[in-house]
């Protein structure tokens, strides 16, 4: 008999979450009937589907926040529908663990009642929620301490937490007091089989010699205001060979297009939205650099960012800020910018790359060969299978 699962994410739609669908399918391969639990969304709106044996249901969403009040709202009313959805699905297909994937951090409520039914929970802990705040709004008021109790909440119930690096392990270690027998490291990595370069196409360098590229949430956290002020330096020094492309969704998008004709970026800069995997792969693929502008703060500090990998998988040379995880991630695939003289430090190591190329194809080899050697999603499939065990253990199946 199948082990049955029920896997909740609120903040993208699979398969649109690259994280949560490798874990969906890797889970379903290993011999699991896999549910998945997600918001609708633009390319992903079917209330139903069964996707590579994986059983795909999306709930209704509000207009994504982009305030407290919003997020409060966002959430709520997706929670709402989660716990419809959730009991729904016991009913119909049954699970005995629920895997609940933040942000935020509430989805333990929806978990809550069927623990009367000896259903486990493992929380699978993409971003710390806390940091997450204060890297948004800089302030502890009293929405900051309520996310502080809703991680305090979730770690008490959870059974199971699969953290993605070893700074997360820690967190829910000291700060969740959970045994570290129960916490395992599931690192963010790109599956290769799907994930691979594909030949430039140089039209998408907009007439330029040179094309600099970033994929990820267009929010606050992710420092695309610093981005577009390096990109504004080096325009200012008559650089005019470099164009910038930003792929990717999110609710900072209109207010960053914005910015763009204000600082009069319009040909140098653009921002695609978010676009199919396979526009996706071919504007990575043509970049001659990537970068990751990820603001310096504790929460970038302790995450992983899986573009990161996904640039190394494309054998792309990085600018990022000096920050801990996305070092240890990188290595010598990347240049680090100074996190105290932000935009000209920045702009600087960008031009330098722009202008080795032997440097690039250095760096871009070495980071391919970590991947491949160490961090692709096919090295996490262990722990994530472990994990499960012990949840399902702990359940006496």
């Amino acid at each position: 008999m199948k082990k049955k699962i029920l896997i909740i994410v609120e903040n993208i739609p699979v398969p649109f979450d690259t994280r949560v669908w490798n874990e969906a399918r890797s889970l379903q391969t290993n011999g699991y009937e896999v549910t998945v639990l997600c918001p609708r969304a633009k390319g992903c709106s079917a209330p139903y589907e069964l996707l590579e044996g994986v059983h795909i249901y999306r709930h209704p969403t509000a207009k994504e926040g982009n305030s407290p009040f919003g997020y409060l709202f966002e959430y709520g009313y997706a929670l709402a529908w989660e716990l419809l959805y959730s009991w729904w699905i016991f009913m119909r297909r049954g699970f005995r663990v629920i895997q609940g994937c933040n942000p935020p951090d509430d989805i333990f409520l929806v978990a809550l009642p069927f623990k009367l039914f000896g259903v486990k929970y493992i929380f699978d802990h993409h971003d710390a929620s806390p940091e997450l705040y204060l890297s948004k709004y800089e302030k502890k008021g009293a929405f900051y301490k309520i996310q502080v109790w809703l991680e305090n909440a979730t770690y008490r119930f959870s059974d199971i937490v699969m953290a993605t690096n070893e700074s997360y392990k820690q967190l829910a270690v000291n700060r969740g007091r959970l045994a570290p027998e129960d916490v395992f490291v599931v690192r963010n990595g790109p599956d290769l089989d799907t994930f691979k370069p594909v030949p430039p196409n140089p039209s998408l360098k907009y007439g330029k010699p040179f094309l600099v590229g970033y994929v990820g949430t267009m929010s606050i956290q992710e420092g695309l205001d610093i981005l577009l002020e390096v990109a504004l330096r080096i325009k200012n020094l008559g650089r005019n060979d470099v164009h910038f492309t930003c792929v990717g969704g999110g609710p900072g998008l209109p207010l960053l297009r914005q910015m763009v004709i204000d600082k009069n970026l319009q040909n140098t800069v653009n921002f695609t939205g978010r676009v199919s995997d396979e526009d996706l792969l071919e504007i990575l693929s043509t970049a001659d650099v990537c970068v990751n502008p990820d603001k310096p703060c504790e929460m970038n500090d302790i995450s992983t960012m899986i573009k990161i990998m996904e640039y190394m998988a494309l054998g792309k040379p990085i600018v990022q800020f000096d920050l801990k995880e996305g070092r240890f991630s990188a290595q010598d695939a990347s240049l680090y910018s100074d996190v105290n003289n932000q935009v000209p430090d920045f702009a600087s190591k960008l031009l330098w790359l722009i202008d080795h190329p032997d440097e690039r194809k250095r760096m871009g080899e070495f980071g391919r060969a970590r991947v491949e050697n160490q961090l692709a999603w096919k090295y996490s499939v262990k722990n994530l299978l472990a994990a499960y065990e012990r949840a399902f253990s702990k359940a006496g199946l």
